[in-house]
């Protein structure tokens, strides 16, 4: 009887999900610096000219002597330009704002948007939190064909680098789940076959339409997928049910 308590606490433990997971493909993943051949102080950056002028434009956006509160959208200029963020890049940031090195990198350790590590061409995140487990057809299914496709496990990326593979937190899409986030892009109400459609489509250089793949043209965002419920009639104008001598 021992043994067979045994084999079935070993069988379950085994089916065991792993809901939260912290992925070498996220900024979560590296919460201390370490130098690198592709990261360290040395690893060339500058902003080029356009972006430069960028920053300069959102700096202005701030009052004189709290320049320091651009230092998110500058280290997105700096990802965008670059692909990930070196510990370099966060160097040039904080010259630029005239702020300690080490406020820059409490920001760039803290939000995970931040990728701290070289990723692909295509940064794919999935959402595996409760709705998207349990929404359409599962997030644990769409991860499994996602890992099909590109042949990569969870926080790899493909040998040619065009595909990086990370599980998330919550993305905020959880009425449209299963959902993955491709670079700037939602992908929403997922299938298997939608999931392995998109991924060749961006192997293929074309640009899948993001949003919901339900396949109902007229659900733009988050509306029910039989129909609208409410708002379905014109709005009223101004004035309406106003009291006639107000």
């Amino acid at each position: 009887m021992l043994a067979l308590c045994r084999r079935m606490l070993t069988a379950a433990q085994q089916q065991v999900r792993h809901f939260h997971r912290t992925t070498q493909a996220s900024a979560g993943g590296l919460f201390v610096h370490r130098d690198s051949p592709d990261n360290n102080p040395d690893t060339p950056f500058e902003f080029s000219p356009e972006n430069l002028k960028r920053a300069e434009l959102i700096m202005k956006n701030y009052p004189e002597g709290h320049q320091s509160a651009a230092v998110i959208p500058l280290l997105d200029l700096a990802q965008r330009q670059h692909g990930w963020v070196p510990i370099s890049a966060m160097h040039k940031v904080a010259d630029i704002l005239k702020m300690p090195y080490m406020r820059v990198y409490e920001v760039a350790t803290f939000y995970t948007m931040f990728n701290r590590k070289p990723v692909g061409k295509y940064f794919v995140q999935i959402c595996t939190t409760t709705p998207c487990v349990l929404g359409g057809a599962g997030s644990d299914i769409i991860l499994n064909a996602i890992k099909e496709n590109l042949g990569i496990d969870v926080g790899e990326t493909t040998k040619d680098g065009m595909f990086s593979l990370a599980e998330v937190e919550c993305l905020g899409a959880c009425v449209n789940a299963p959902m993955v986030q491709i670079n700037d892009n939602y992908y929403e109400d997922l299938t298997v076959d939608d999931m392995h459609r998109i991924l060749n489509d961006l192997k293929a250089g074309k640009n899948p339409t993001p949003g919901p793949q339900s396949g109902q043209n007229w659900r733009y965002s988050s509306e029910p997928k039989n129909g609208l419920t409410s708002l379905i009639e014109p709005p009223t104008g101004p004035g309406f049910g106003v009291r006639s001598d107000l």
